[in-house]
């Protein structure tokens, strides 16, 4: 084999090594900036929280989409902040909101400025006897469909899409919990000052029904897109509510 040949093919095999590190180094850095989400969100630092994402950026909550930075503060300062920690960006005694982050499968552009993530969240929250606080504990399960965008050189978080399932109260678990325990946004900003910029059509509903939410990966061994049959998630409810 002539040299050239040899240098060009050395050259094309540390392109590719290149390139798959590359994509491993953005893994790490999208799950490190996920993964500190869930710290932030643990002890309430909603400012640290708003500093995660991009300048174009929304959020998907209980039926609704924050746009833009000036929605995703709308959301974690003015509700989330204020109603939670009395407007103190930090804990709050006697206010338990512990956000686990989990099962993180990430899916890097092959230009690696963009990413898509499907995660998991199982929290635990509530409040001690003693907190100032009306007093409540809940479980909640949610899954996560986000995408990420890397900003001069930095990722950060272009769409947080947060499905929470279910919610079941300390004592009772989760078998009894109300259908539509957890209301879905009905109105938007500014007609409501803390309200979504937009509405989920159709709204999702809570456990128990039970619908997939899409996955934005095919099947990691056929290859192909992952077939979604959610015709019986929601058997037993009025789906004209």
């Amino acid at each position: 084999m002539a040299s050239d040949d040899v240098i060009a093919e050395l050259q094309q095999r540390v392109d590719r090594l290149e390139q798959e590190l590359g994509i491993q180094q953005d893994i790490h850095a999208i799950r490190r900036v996920q993964y500190a989400y869930g710290y932030f969100i643990d002890k309430s630092q909603y400012d640290e929280c708003v500093d995660l994402f991009a300048e174009d950026s929304e959020v998907w909550f209980l039926g609704g989409v924050y746009k833009g930075k000036a929605g995703v503060r709308r959301l974690y300062i003015d509700r989330f902040r204020k109603n939670f920690t009395e407007n103190h960006n930090g804990p709050r005694y006697g206010w338990l909101l512990d956000h686990p982050q989990m099962q993180m499968i990430i899916d890097v552009a092959p230009d690696r400025n963009s990413a898509e993530a499907r995660g998991r969240s199982f929290m635990q929250a509530g409040t001690h006897e003693t907190a100032r606080m009306q007093q409540r504990q809940w479980w909640e399960g949610g899954i996560y469909e986000n995408r990420y965008v890397r900003e001069q050189g930095v990722w950060k978080i272009e769409r947080l899409g947060y499905f929470p399932f279910w919610h079941g109260s300390f004592a009772e678990g989760w078998g009894k919990t109300p259908i539509d325990f957890i209301p879905m946004a009905k109105t938007c900003y500014p007609e409501d000052p803390l309200g979504p910029d937009e509405l989920i059509e159709p709204p999702p509903r809570l456990w128990p029904a039970t619908d997939i939410v899409p996955f934005h990966f095919d099947h990691p061994v056929t290859g192909k897109p992952i077939r979604i049959d959610n015709s019986r998630a929601r058997e037993g409810f009025d789906d004209g509510k």
